[in-house]
């Protein structure tokens, strides 16, 4: 169904002491789709980003999420109904090995909590799914290294893995190639489009070459609101969008 709207928004808003850092957006996500999140500085794209994680809650408006009114649910509720944001559970145990960050990952996914002092026999029982995730985000060869001793992308990619290992159906990235050289960012881009597959994803990233290449639809968000929407050929050559960057002193050059 081309209308099938797994994400929406209606009249978000959030009020900091009568700053308005998101005013009145109605955002539309389909299903299957990859969308993006973009805007200049101070476009209120991470503020947007973490009331629809339920980091903050909104002042004014509604989200919607799979036919369910989510404005008031907590953040583990959500990623129980599905909707995971990645990076909030980045590798979170430094000196513990890749395999066994995403094998407790898959743990928490089970209800297991946080018991990795169980038996070995019972824990080698999830390595099976722990290797199949690495192999798909490229860390195969890293199982046994300390996630300490990754490189910046490849902690991305296991941070990824560990996101996949509780099983979203939607997918909510927070600028996850910031701070990449270009070979991390071509690697961490396939697997982004590897996992869309089956999965939405929404995204709010600030290069534009990676926006382009990856989105399916992208709204442009300027000083809390919605500028633009539309795919990337439409809003790159909007002309309120070219103002706003430009007037804001063109954070999108990379």
């Amino acid at each position: 169904m081309a209308d099938d709207i797994i994400l929406s928004t209606a009249g978000l808003t959030k009020d900091f002491g009568g700053f308005k850092a998101v005013s009145g957006v109605d955002l539309k996500v389909r299903r299957g789709h990859i969308h993006a999140l973009i805007g200049p500085n101070g476009a209120g794209k991470t503020t947007c980003f973490n009331l629809l994680t339920k980091f903050l809650s909104p002042t004014k408006g509604a989200i919607v999420y799979n036919g369910r009114d989510i404005t008031r649910e907590k953040p583990a509720e959500i990623a129980r109904l599905g909707l995971v944001r990645s990076f909030q559970i980045s590798a979170v145990f430094p000196q513990l090995s890749v395999l066994t960050n995403v094998r407790i990952a898959l743990q928490r996914k089970r209800g297991d909590s946080f018991d990795f002092w169980r038996s070995e026999k019972v824990l080698a029982g999830l390595d099976e799914e722990a290797m199949r995730l690495l192999d798909a985000v490229g860390l195969g060869a890293f199982a046994g290294l300390a996630a300490a001793e990754l490189s910046y992308g490849r902690k991305r990619a296991l941070e990824i893995a560990t996101t996949l290992a509780l099983d979203p159906e939607m997918l909510l990235l927070d600028e996850p190639m910031a701070g990449m050289g270009r070979e991390d960012v071509e690697r961490i881009e396939a697997l982004i489009r590897k996992v869309s597959v089956n999965r939405t994803i929404l995204m709010v990233e600030h290069n534009l070459s990676v926006v382009a290449s990856l989105s399916d639809r992208i709204t442009v968000l300027a000083r809390g609101q919605v500028l633009a929407e539309g795919d990337y050929s439409a809003v790159s050559k909007d002309p309120r969008v070219i103002e706003a960057y430009i007037g804001s002193g063109g954070d999108h050059a990379h």
